[in-house]
């Protein structure tokens, strides 16, 4: 009798990632500015590119920074003039996004990633929820705090 032996070979891979669940932001329609959270604890690449992107979008770049100077030849015009990043971020691992001039369309999931030639990491994403101004209708019978688009709505069907 032949024995027929089968060998299973199970390969573990560790995958070691920075990636972190979705930090939610919450904003006003309006407000000056708003800091979108991003930190890298770790040695970063060599020839690093920070990317923040919008997936939703197209294009979905919202701010690149590399080798200490934002590069925005590729950013969704929606953000022209809008984004920032600190000076010192790829030195100090703090790639936090500032986006100013805060609007409704703004609100989406932002991805911050790390990259190099080699390797690329998804540092975290943000969740940006921007809220609509909150005000009374006057003389309606409409719910006490709606969004300025429904009073606006409601008095037009009214005249």
């Amino acid at each position: 009798a032949r024995c027929y032996c089968t060998h299973v070979v199970f390969v573990v891979l560790s995958v070691f990632s920075q990636h972190a669940l979705a930090v939610v932001v919450e904003v006003n329609d309006g407000e000056r500015s708003v800091l979108l959270p991003c930190h890298f604890s770790g040695l970063p690449p060599v020839d690093p590119t920070v990317t923040w992107t919008r997936n939703d979008l197209n294009p979905n770049s919202v701010h690149v920074r590399q080798e200490e100077t934002d590069d925005l030849r590729g950013q969704n015009q929606l953000y022209s003039r809008r984004t920032s990043m600190r000076p010192d971020a790829l030195d100090t691992g703090d790639f936090s996004l500032t986006l100013k001039n805060l609007q409704l369309t703004d609100s989406g999931k932002y991805t911050c990633t790390l990259s190099n030639e080699i390797n690329e990491v998804r540092v975290g994403d943000v969740q940006l929820q921007v809220k609509g101004q909150q005000y009374r209708c006057p003389d309606t019978n409409h719910s006490p705090t709606v969004h300025s688009d429904s009073c606006f709505k409601h008095w037009s069907f009214l005249s």
